[in-house]
């Protein structure tokens, strides 16, 4: 791309419920590339792209307007992402996309297994909607782009889902036998002294296809997340309502994470909810598992905030996310001088509350425990700014779709007081928060 594009941006009404017009703008991009990244209050929506970077088990791969390049990296992929970012040929860009669970191997310079999903996917869209409040900003770079886009906006109100509901066959209990061995064995090694603390999990196919634009808007009625996605690139699609943030960074640079650990279920009671609450709150190992969880992301954050800046802005708050309840806290601190975003978001990823502690430990027993690569599952659903700003929500609560293939997954913190009974019900609680609202494809 030789001349440095820009975009045109409009802003117009949006009268309309913004799930449901972010849900027909991807469903009119159902078979293109696209993205819906709900943030705070802001809902967005973009497709197409004028720029991607993907990162492999061995090199960076660019891709700009003629630009096409392949980078290989040695220790860290992510510092040269930045770069590539940095000298975007694009006015204003806003670069949206996912990083794997296994992107933490390459950071730490150790290639990760062999697998056919990249490590990380980020587009620069070709055009993008920002709802927010009602009115909507539109950018795009085509030349009937913001008309095309108001069109649609100011169109009648979009349909809401409606249809069959639940998937005949679903078992949430595949794998509780092999699951319940490599909790046990994870304890006794806990025991030992080989790591503190270890998220495990276990894949629940589902073996029908289903509508995944039908079950975002659906899952998103029902649940509460701090983050919601729905997207396709490369051929994955998937669809999730993130439980916390892996890390937040200002332009002005404010750091912030949200570990959660610690979870009892969400009921249809009032009464039971609170009893269950109670119990959270009290239980020893559920606040043991979640104090050294917020210990090592204070750690973490101590890497690369200025010194005496990290703070706790919150404690053991609980916190409601669909069909469980969580033990919540915050922490933040101000980035140091000469560190960039990427360089929190490398720091803090993947999250305590995912993978372990210490970490470097704890990754090489998901490696050893789980039988297939997490890829996205545990990894991050990424917005990324030209300011500076970077939002990484935790791919959790979703679900994946890709070569014909669906499935679930789903984990729970394993700590010394841990029994793997009931580490198996926690997966099942978490499971529920988008199996329950799973719509079916259409019959053709």
């Amino acid at each position: 791309m030789s001349q440095r594009q820009h975009y045109a941006e409009t802003e117009v009404d949006a009268p309309h419920d913004p799930l449901l017009t972010v849900a027909r703008l991807a469903a009119l991009h159902r078979d293109d590339s696209h993205v819906v990244h709900e943030q705070g209050a802001t809902w967005h929506f973009c497709a197409g792209a004028l720029a991607e970077i993907t990162v492999d088990r061995r090199q960076v791969h660019y891709t700009c307007g003629t630009d096409r390049r392949s980078i290989p990296w040695t220790r860290r992929p992510l510092d040269v992402v930045a770069d590539l970012l940095e000298a975007l040929p694009v006015r204003r860009w806003r670069a949206y996309g996912w990083a794997g669970f296994e992107l933490a191997e390459a950071q730490a310079g150790r290639p990760p297994a062999a697998g056919a999903a990249p490590l990380l996917h980020l587009v620069v869209p070709r055009e993008e909607v920002r709802i927010t409040a009602g009115r909507a900003l539109l950018r795009t770079t085509g030349p009937d782009g913001p008309d095309r886009l108001a069109a649609l906006l100011a169109g009648p109100a979009p349909e809401r889902v409606s249809g069959q509901r639940g998937i005949a066959g679903l078992d949430l209990g595949v794998g509780a036998d092999q699951y319940l061995k490599s909790v046990a064995a994870a304890v006794d090694e806990i025991g030992a002294g080989a790591f503190e603390k270890v998220v495990l999990s276990r894949v629940v196919p589902v073996p029908a296809a289903i509508d995944l634009v039908a079950t975002f808007v659906h899952g998103r009625r029902h649940n509460t997340p701090a983050r919601s996605f729905l997207l396709n690139l490369g051929g994955l699609r998937a669809a999730g309502f993130s439980p916390e943030l892996v890390v937040s960074v200002t332009a002005a640079g404010l750091v912030r994470t949200q570990p959660l650990a610690g979870t009892r279920a969400l009921t249809a009671s009032a009464a039971e909810n609170h009893r269950l609450r109670e119990e959270l709150l009290a239980d020893a190992k559920e606040i043991h598992e979640h104090q050294i969880s917020v210990t090592a992301a204070y750690e973490e954050l101590g890497t690369v905030c200025e010194p005496g800046t990290v703070t706790v802005e919150e404690h053991m708050a609980v916190r409601e996310r669909g069909t469980v309840q969580h033990l919540a806290s915050r922490l933040s601190g101000l980035l140091a001088p000469g560190l960039r975003n990427w360089d929190a978001f490398a720091a803090l990823f993947p999250a305590i509350t995912v993978s372990g502690i210490p970490k470097s430990a704890a990754l090489a027993a998901v490696r050893a425990y789980e039988p297939v690569p997490r890829e996205m599952y545990g990894g991050a659903v990424l917005a990324v700014d030209h300011d500076g700003e970077l939002d990484a929500a935790l791919v959790l609560r979703a679900v994946y779709q890709q070569a014909g293939q669906v499935w679930l997954r789903a984990g729970a913190g394993i700590v010394r007081q841990s029994t793997p009974e009931r580490e198996l019900e926690e997966t099942c609680e978490k499971l529920r928060s988008i199996a329950t609202y799973l719509i079916p494809a259409p019959t053709p």
